[in-house]
């Protein structure tokens, strides 16, 4: 049976693939995006099953108004991604106040209002489908993306809870936790203006990895969004879903990490309870 999906960041990278597979197979995608003309040649193919938006997620009014026409215009939204997100890639003490406020409006406020207006229509139509699209930054951090996997960490957070508030009424949501891949990420990568005293530390080395290409990125973007795609048809939905090898291993030597350094903590932990 098709489905209809609203889907954030459409014009390039997961989002468009995630959009042209599903009118390739027969559903419906409300698209948006903040240039409307990058989806001009899908538009003129799937004219009948596809609505592109201009969308700024960063405007939470402009993220409401969208989401309630589209479930206005649509009888049923069975999936909604959340997609729109960007990089910032700069040391700590590099980024400027403006660098990292765009960085949270985008990634993490964005996300979480577009969530927020959507679980009302959810609700109301008896069920649904969330999938936020995070990164495997959202359980492991490289040094130079400080900003970035505050955001990604903080809309994990934040779907872990909603997850447990919403599961009563039939919405249940997936976190996409996918590695590095051959997307234009890159090319979208916002540049913090570097330092000096950085440029012999490990942050120094990823930028350079980063700008002369030599940062390897195995996952394949295509794979990646199929398996996005695949979830909408789980029962129940998986709460993550690691996409990558790259992905896999250092989600799993992160959280052995922390596991290791908490047990190791157990007895201090214990020694902080009240004694009777």
């Amino acid at each position: 049976m098709s489905k209809t999906w609203f889907i954030t960041g459409t014009s390039s990278g997961f989002g468009r693939q995630m959009t042209e597979k599903l009118l390739a197979r027969g559903d419906t995608v409300v698209a948006t995006l903040r240039r409307t003309g990058a989806l001009d040649d899908l538009r003129t193919q799937y004219a009948d099953r596809l609505d592109v938006v201009e969308l700024d997620v960063t405007d939470s009014a402009a993220v409401r108004r969208t989401v309630d026409a589209a479930f206005a215009t649509h009888e049923r939204i069975d999936v909604v991604v959340s997609n729109a997100g960007y990089g910032l890639f700069g040391a700590a003490e590099e980024l400027t106040d403006e660098q990292i406020r765009r960085q949270i409006d985008t990634n993490l406020i964005g996300s979480m209002q577009l969530i927020r207006a959507a679980l009302p229509h959810l609700r109301a139509q008896g069920g649904g489908r969330i999938v936020q699209v995070a990164s495997e930054g959202g359980q492991y951090a490289y040094p130079g993306f400080a900003a970035y996997h505050a955001t990604k960490w903080g809309i994990e957070g934040f779907v872990e809870a909603v997850a447990q508030e919403v599961a009563e009424f039939g919405i249940e949501l997936t976190i996409a936790e996918p590695g590095p891949a051959a997307t234009d990420f890159g090319a979208g990568l916002a540049l913090a203006t570097p330092l000096d005293v950085y440029e012999a530390t490990t942050a120094g080395q990823v930028r350079r990895g980063l700008t002369d290409g030599s940062f390897e990125l195995r996952g394949d973007p295509e794979k990646f969004t199929q398996a996005m795609i695949d979830t909408a048809d789980q029962s129940p939905a998986p709460r993550r879903l690691t996409l990558g090898s790259d992905a896999y291993h250092h989600i799993h030597d992160a959280l052995q990490s922390r596991l290791d350094e908490l047990e190791n903590q157990k007895d201090l932990a214990y020694a902080g309870d009240l004694t009777n």
